[in-house]
């Protein structure tokens, strides 16, 4: 691991529900480096997608400051990469023409245009260029829209549970990929998720958050070594401790995890 990217200080987020005041954040204070995954896990409703959102840029703080290379985040950037949990893939595109979006709008696509069947060939979607997202599986269009975040060369990706919604097996061929991106291209990635052996298996360190007001109640460094083993005795044992370290940390609702 080399220096840090990404700097929250003392984020509060609060919203208003008509007379009722909502607390969604409260001093959230958290370093990621370059290189790192980070896995953010906690209740529904308990500010993971907003936390994420803010530091996308598309919210921002009551108070606090995040920090992206020294820099504050006021606005979305395609240096911060964002993969929504269903993909929302322009359905009026083909495959490469969305993964090409990106370089279009910011005006790079002419002297980039080569990249884009360099990334097709990387999420093992060859074949399936000229193809519109109603022809492609939930897991291919996850795919793409990881491709899609990650041709702008994002210093850091955000990954809204993009894998939710997908089988077990989807599920794990996706996990394999970022894992296999984040060594190739020393990727900063930071997920948010409900499953805890999904967090346990891509992590460096995993952000337990509390339920409404989002506080993280604890950091836990992850050391096992890659590849990972999901019915080893120390991944267990790992995914024990932390639902049990969750447990003394929540309050109703109880979790949502998907085992």
């Amino acid at each position: 691991m080399s220096d840090t990217i990404l700097e929250i200080k003392d984020v509060n987020r609060i919203y208003k529900d008509g007379e009722n005041i909502v607390e969604a954040l409260s001093n959230i204070n958290l370093s990621v480096k370059q290189g790192e995954f980070v896995s953010i896990i906690g209740s529904s409703g308990c500010g993971k997608t907003t936390l994420l959102r803010l530091i996308a840029g598309l919210d921002h703080p009551q108070s606090g400051q995040l920090l992206l290379d020294g820099e504050e985040i006021k606005e979305p950037d395609p240096l911060r990469g964002y993969v929504f949990q269903q993909g929302s893939l322009f359905q009026w595109l083909t495959v490469e023409q969305n993964i090409a979006f990106g370089l279009k709008a910011r005006r790079v696509f002419k002297q980039n245009k080569h990249r884009v069947a360099e990334y097709i060939d990387m999420i093992g979607l060859s074949g399936f260029e000229k193809t519109y997202p109603h022809q492609i599986s939930g897991g291919m269009a996850q795919r793409v829209a990881i491709a899609r975040a990650l041709i702008n060369d994002p210093d850091v990706l955000l990954l809204d549970e993009p894998m939710g919604a997908l089988d077990s097996f989807t599920r794990a061929d996706i996990q394999d990929k970022l894992l296999e991106i984040r060594r190739s291209n020393n990727a900063t990635m930071i997920l948010v998720t409900h499953d805890v052996d999904e967090a346990i298996y891509l992590s460096n360190r995993i952000v337990v958050m509390t339920p409404r007001p989002g506080k993280i109640s604890e950091i836990l460094n992850i050391e096992l070594p890659h590849p990972r083993h999901r019915g080893g005795t120390e991944f267990l044992a790992i995914r024990r401790n932390i639902l049990e370290k969750f447990h003394m940390a929540s309050a109703e609702p109880e979790p949502e995890y998907s085992i």
